[in-house]
Formats: C-alpha cells, sequence, structure tokens
C-alpha cells in the first residue's frame, strides 16, 4: 500500500518533527511538502496523510487549497497535527473537503507544538518543549495502527452521522442525541 503525508510546516517545524518520525520508521512514506511541490499528483497513493500545525483554528490555508484542488476521490486518509492552544474545531475545514472527495477517515492524531504566533511571543510562547519525545513516538504508533484499522474496516459498510464532533468521551448530552436521532446504529 503506498502511503503519502501531505504536510506544511513552517512556524517552528513542530508537525515535519512527528512526520519524519513516521518517514524514519517506515521507509515507504513519501513526504510531500506543499511549498515545494504544490502540483503533486496524489491518484498513485492509496492512503494519504495530511498534516499541518495549526493557524488561526484550522489547517493550514496552503494545505486546504492543495486537498481540494488535489486529492483524488475514494482514497483513504487520515490527520495529524500540532497546536499551541488546546482545544479548538481544528479539522473542520479538512474534514469538510475529505467528505466532499468520499474519503474514509482512518484517524488522527494531535499533541501540542511550541507556539510564539501574535500575542504568544510577548509571554515567550506556549506549549515549549512539545511535541517532546513521547508526542513523537505516540505519532509514529497512531500511524502504524492506521494500517490495522484500515483492515478492520475493510468491506465495512461507513455510516456519517452528521454530529458536529464537540463532545467529550461519552457526554451525557452526546449520548442522548445517539440514543435518539440514530438508535439502529447502536
Amino acid at each position: 500500500m503506498k502511503t503519502v503525508i501531505v504536510y506544511y510546516s513552517k512556524h517552528h517545524g513542530n508537525t515535519k518533527k512527528l512526520i519524519d518520525a513516521i518517514a524514519a520508521a517506515d521507509s515507504t512514506v513519501s513526504l510531500i511538502d506543499v511549498t515545494d511541490n504544490p502540483d503533486a499528483d496524489l491518484s498513485g497513493y492509496d492512503r494519504i496523510g495530511f498534516a499541518s500545525g495549526i493557524y488561526f483554528t484550522s489547517f493550514a490555508k496552503q494545505l486546504l487549497s492543495y486537498a481540494e484542488e488535489h486529492l483524488p476521490e475514494n482514497k483513504d486518509v487520515f490527520f495529524i497535527y500540532t497546536h499551541g492552544a488546546p482545544k479548538g474545531g481544528f479539522l473542520k475545514d479538512i474534514r469538510e473537503i475529505t467528505k466532499k472527495k468520499n474519503c474514509r477517515e482512518l484517524g488522527k492524531y494531535h499533541c501540542l507544538g511550541f507556539d510564539t504566533f501574535g500575542t504568544f511571543k510577548l509571554v515567550g510562547g506556549i506549549a515549549k518543549g512539545h511535541p517532546d519525545g513521547k508526542e513523537i513516538t505516540d505519532a509514529v504508533k497512531f500511524f502504524k495502527n492506521c494500517n490495522k484499522k484500515r483492515d478492520i474496516v475493510a468491506d465495512k459498510q461507513i455510516v456519517c452521522l452528521n454530529i458536529p464532533d464537540n463532545y467529550s468521551y461519552m457526554d451525557d448530552d452526546l449520548c442522548e442525541l445517539l440514543e435518539s436521532d440514530v438508535p439502529e446504529y447502536l
């Protein structure tokens, strides 16, 4: 299975640290920097990762534009990102693009990343020392598990429930929503 990770990592190179570790652990993984290869063809890849730092609560605009234009339909995709702020709907825009292209999401990995953008610069930045060694190792584990997850969901029906991803694990409101709106899938 041919895998590529398309990335944008400019501010402190936080995201690049994660994907470099993945590529070192699996020599079959290709890396494409969207700023160096803005017209790279993805049609020959079975699995496509999108990796970015978070810029104003979203993946980098350069990466989103690239995905909109170059992502083939019906591919397996996964997401990797680093962020300074602890919470946010960071995947909304990239998920909209992959959903329009009928792609199957294999998972996401994220961790803190050193951030000195805007006012954070005044205090010397936030999330200093991140990603750390454990977070980098966890990114590699996530990637290896994507292989297993793909095998588990192969030939299974995937159903989009159209429920926003803004609930915590086993949130009471989410459980009630699932029980009332989609009981046939529980």
